[in-house]
């Protein structure tokens, strides 16, 4: 993905904060992660960098259910249940870097077996 970049592009600090409540039936599918902070190219990109550092089923012994990856799927790219800010007050963050999650926990336990009953 980086390497379509124009030399203009620089990364920047985003918070991914979640939004819905508790009891949202969005959650549902999803596990909440609570809030982290990614260095990304664009708030698109910052939902996408933080989907990349969740377990995907191509990285274990499992079939997904439709497609080759379950990225699309992440929590993080859903906006009911996640809103991206950018940090514009570092925080005590370094602004630079390498892009990926910066601060925070991202859970590799997001695939979750499933019975059929």
């Amino acid at each position: 993905m980086q390497e379509n970049r124009r030399p203009q592009d620089k990364l920047k600090l985003y918070r991914l904060v979640p939004v819905a409540r508790a009891g949202d039936p969005n959650w549902d599918s999803a596990e909440n992660q609570g809030e982290i902070i990614v260095r990304a190219f664009s708030a698109a990109d910052a939902r996408i960098t933080a989907a990349e550092a969740e377990l995907d089923f191509t990285e274990i012994d499992a079939a997904p259910a439709e497609g080759n990856s379950t990225r699309d799927a992440s929590a993080f790219r859903n906006e009911r249940l996640y809103a991206v800010v950018e940090m514009l007050d570092q925080m005590g963050v370094a602004a630079t870097g390498p892009r990926g999650v910066v601060d925070g926990i991202v859970s590799v336990g997001t695939i979750k077996p499933t019975q059929i009953s």
